[in-house]
C-alpha cells in the first residue's frame, strides 16, 4: 500500500510541476493590446506565439462610444505596446490618460501613412456648392464631409491595411529586434494574404450591378473609396435620421437604383427595414469588427456583387 501511495504522490507532483511550468511560461509572455478584433487578427499573424494579445473593445460593441472599465485600463497599462487604430473617438481620450498613468507603454498609431478620409456626417446630401476650403465637401466615394474629424474605419480596405500591417511590424521589430527576421517573414506571408483579399474584392466588385449601397453607420468608406463605390449612411451626424432625412435617402436610393442595405451587428435594424420595404431592397447584417477580417470583407463584396435576379 505504501508503495502505491508513493507512486501516486510522484505522479501528482509530476503533473503539478508540468502544469505549473506551462502556466508560468504563458504568464511570462509580454502583453500587447489592440483596440478592435481585426487588429488582433493582423497582430497574431505577425507576432506568432511571442506575446499575449488583449483586445479592448468587446465584440458587438461600438468602438466610437466604448468606455473601458478601470480593470481594462489596468491591463492596458501592463502592455508592452498599445496598438491604437488611429482616430477612433475614445482612443484619443484614453490614450492621453494611458500616457499620463503609464509612461512606459509604447503607443503605436497603426494608421500613420494611410491617406485618411474626412469624417462622415451626412453621406446623402448632394448640395456640393463651392463654399471654399473650410466648408463641407464630397470625395469620390460619394460621401460628404465636414472638417474637424477623420474617418477611422481604415480596416475596411485591404489597400489601407498594407500600411497598417507595416506599422505593426515596425513596432514589433523595434521592441524585440532579436526576433526581427521572424516578424519580417510573417509580414511577408500576411502581405500575401492581404493581396489575395484585394484581388478577390476587385474581381467581385467589378461585377457589382450597382455602384452604391446604403449602410446604417458609415463604416465602409475606405472600401467604397478604393473600389469605386458610393456609401450612403442611414445614420445622420451619429444619430438616427428624422422622417425627412429618411425620405431624402429613399429618393436617392431610387435614383441610384440601390438594392443593398447593410446594418452592422449591434445596431438597430428598424430604420434599415423601413427603407428596405420602401425600395424592395435586401437588408443584410454585417460585422466589420469581426476577427475574421478577410472572410467578412469577402462576404460583403459577395453580397454587393450578387445579380438582381438572385
Amino acid at each position: 500500500m505504501q508503495k502505491y501511495l508513493s507512486i501516486l504522490l510522484i505522479l501528482m507532483l509530476a503533473v503539478a510541476c508540468g502544469g505549473g511550468s506551462t502556466n508560468s511560461d504563458k504568464a511570462e509572455k509580454p502583453l500587447l493590446t489592440v483596440t478592435i478584433e481585426p487588429q488582433r487578427y493582423f497582430l497574431e499573424q505577425l507576432a506568432g506565439e511571442d506575446y499575449r494579445i488583449n483586445t479592448l473593445v468587446p465584440p458587438g460593441t461600438s468602438p466610437e462610444t466604448y468606455e473601458p472599465s478601470p480593470s481594462v485600463m489596468i491591463d492596458l497599462g501592463k502592455s508592452a505596446i498599445y496598438f491604437r487604430v488611429g482616430d477612433l473617438g475614445f482612443e484619443k481620450v484614453w490614450s492621453a490618460r494611458l500616457v499620463e498613468n503609464n509612461p512606459d507603454v509604447n503607443i503605436v498609431d497603426c494608421s500613420v501613412g494611410i491617406e485618411l478620409m474626412a469624417g462622415d456626417l451626412h453621406d446623402h446630401d448632394h448640395d456640393h456648392g463651392d463654399h471654399g476650403d473650410h466648408a463641407g465637401h464630397a470625395d469620390h466615394s460619394g460621401q460628404d464631409h465636414t472638417p474637424g474629424g477623420l474617418d477611422p474605419h481604415v480596416w475596411s480596405s485591404p489597400r489601407a491595411m498594407r500600411i497598417f500591417a507595416r506599422n505593426m511590424l515596425d513596432a514589433l521589430v523595434k521592441t524585440n529586434p532579436e526576433r526581427a527576421e521572424f516578424y519580417q517573414e510573417n509580414h511577408r506571408l500576411l502581405t500575401e494574404k492581404i493581396d489575395a483579399v484585394d484581388s478577390t474584392l476587385t474581381a467581385l466588385l467589378n461585377k457589382a450591378p450597382s455602384r452604391s449601397f446604403i449602410i446604417y453607420h458609415p463604416a465602409l468608406g475606405y472600401l467604397a473609396r478604393d473600389y469605386g463605390l458610393q456609401q450612403h449612411s442611414i445614420e445622420f451626424e451619429g444619430k438616427s435620421p428624422s422622417p425627412a432625412q429618411l425620405k431624402e435617402l429613399v429618393d436617392l436610393a431610387r435614383q441610384e437604383e440601390i438594392n443593398t442595405l447593410f446594418v452592422q451587428r449591434g445596431f438597430d435594424l428598424k430604420n434599415g427595414e423601413v427603407i428596405a420595404r420602401e425600395l424592395g431592397a435586401e437588408l443584410f447584417e454585417i460585422d466589420p469588427l469581426r476577427y475574421e477580417w478577410d472572410n467578412e470583407l469577402i462576404r460583403i463584396a459577395t453580397i454587393l456583387s450578387r445579380q438582381r435576379d438572385e
